[in-house]
């Protein structure tokens, strides 16, 4: 702790890439209560309790185990007016005191690997309002096949892993991917820098941790230096994905009584009869899973949206496609679509599936977790937008193959 005293920065970071993470996770409350965890001398937190929110008035709770760390914050805050909003609190970030829901904005730069990515992703989702946003980084690999070099230093200290893999543990979380930021060589700069003036200026250490500090640091930062282009730190900004957000309508699997009502929603729903048909000729189809087509029922039970999933591959591992997705046009705001969704998506995730993929509107389905399946190296077998074809991680134990979708053959692709 005595090495970065002082120093601007305890990680990798910009006052610019705190901007564009915030920037990230769009409205906020105008007075916004953001909770800063693993803060140190406070330089996130005393930019979020002036720029969150838009109107300068967040009030900014920091976390920390270190207490110097917290007295700088504390001596800076005064410095700029901020006391009365910003407050320097000791406590464990794996151990919180505070009640469910108690913030619109959980922050954490640089410090979620303290207690790891996946138990943060678990544990802080509880503490955000209705409409909050998780923002934390995590170090993970850029490169698609790391060096043995790199791989000998972090294997052992903090096994680091993709994007892919990250995204889907977030998505397996209940949350979804607002954007990332992959953050720049520069934020590096900016803490190595002087992190290495402070170690070369440091006097040889007379204990054995003093000694072991010391070399661990420069080889860190060596490591940096040999292999940087390898790894890097990621930005992710979240909000968590809530049972029956909007969701008022109830939802079961279609029956054999229902096949009627969902070939005539379907048909209300699109210009053509082609979905209508896709739905009957994929009833006869070997890629049909009983119990994974759903309807959604209106206001007098009768069926006012129907979503489907059917088993298809890519290059060969086993995934799920959500095609199509009809609501009755006269009741399209009625939540029922998103009911639907939500449901199947639910049951899928019962019987232990962990992929599910979609062609569709990029402004619709990312509120179910949907991110751009080229995350994870998927694509289409035909030209399509990037955004629209999209992936939902159910099951981030079991590995994300990458490769081109191969859809069954009543969709008549390929």
């Amino acid at each position: 702790m005595e090495l970065h005293h002082g120093l601007p920065r305890q990680s990798p970071g910009s006052d610019a890439t705190t901007r564009r993470l915030l920037s990230l996770c769009g409205p906020l409350p105008q007075r916004p209560r953001v909770l800063d965890l693993g803060c140190g001398p406070g330089r996130s937190a005393l930019l979020l309790a002036a720029e969150a929110g838009g109107a300068g008035l967040a009030e900014v709770t920091a976390v920390d185990l270190h207490e110097p760390f917290l007295a700088e914050l504390r001596a800076a805050a005064a410095a700029r007016g901020l006391a009365g909003r910003v407050e320097g609190v000791r406590a464990d970030m794996g151990a919180l005191p505070y009640a469910d829901g108690s913030f619109d904005l959980v922050w954490a730069e640089g410090s979620a690997y303290c207690i790891g990515f996946d138990r943060a992703l678990a544990e802080w989702r509880r503490l955000l309002a209705p409409g909050g946003r998780l923002v934390l980084s995590e170090c993970e690999w850029t490169a698609a096949e790391p060096s043995a070099g790199a791989r000998a230093f972090w294997d052992p200290r903090f096994p680091l892993r993709s994007t892919a893999r990250n995204t889907a543990a977030a998505q397996a979380a209940g949350y979804r991917v607002l954007g990332t930021l992959l953050q720049p060589d520069s934020d590096w700069a900016r803490y190595y820098g002087p992190l290495g003036e402070r170690v070369r200026a440091t006097p040889p250490a007379t204990t054995e941790a003093g000694r072991a500090a010391l070399a661990e640091t420069r080889e860190e930062i060596s490591v940096r230096e040999r292999y940087g282009h390898e790894y890097g730190y990621r930005g992710y900004v979240l909000a968590p994905v809530r049972a029956g957000d909007g969701d008022r309508r109830p939802a079961r699997p279609e029956t054999p009584a229902d096949a009627a009502a969902v070939r005539a929603v379907n048909l209300a729903a699109f210009d053509t009869p082609m979905e209508a048909d896709l739905v009957d000729a994929l009833r006869a189809d070997a890629s049909w899973l009983p119990g994974l087509s759903y309807v959604a029922e209106g206001p007098d039970g009768s069926v006012a949206a129907h979503a489907l999933l059917t088993r298809c591959a890519v290059d060969g591992a086993p995934a799920l496609a959500l095609a199509p997705v009809a609501a009755d046009p006269a009741l399209q705001r009625s939540s029922a679509g998103s009911a639907v969704v939500r449901a199947l998506l639910a049951a899928a995730r019962e019987r232990g599936e962990s992929l599910v993929l979609v062609l569709g509107d990029p402004a619709y389905y990312p509120r179910f977790g949907f991110v751009p399946a080229s995350l994870f190296g998927i694509r289409a077998p035909f030209e399509v937008p990037d955004e629209a074809m999209m992936a939902l991680v159910l099951d981030d134990s079991v590995p994300v193959p990458s490769g081109t979708i191969g859809y069954p053959a009543p969709f008549g692709i390929g």
